[in-house]
């Protein structure tokens, strides 16, 4: 059997962006996420964040990716410039 991925729209920040940003400026979800625990930046320009599948090392030039359900994960630069494009607004 194919599938196609359902067209959705996420939210994504790139991880060298978020570790440049000003504390107070972070996203949200990613400021959310720090304060539980879920999400924490690591002196190698790297982080770690919890998921349900357990604990995930985002590597510098990774993309940090809210999923539908508000979850945050991982995606690395050559998979996300793959499966994701620009919108507006």
């Amino acid at each position: 059997m194919k599938f196609r991925k359902k067209p959705i729209i996420i939210h994504a920040w790139s991880l060298p962006e978020l570790a440049h940003s000003n504390p107070v400026l972070l996203p949200a979800p990613i400021a959310e996420a720090i304060k539980s625990g879920a999400f924490t930046f690591l002196d190698s320009g790297e982080a770690t964040i919890k998921t349900l599948e357990g604990d995930h090392l985002a590597s510098k030039d990774d993309w940090i990716i809210q999923g539908v359900q508000g979850e945050l994960y991982p995606c690395k630069p050559d998979i996300f410039v793959a499966t994701y494009e620009p919108v507006e607004g």
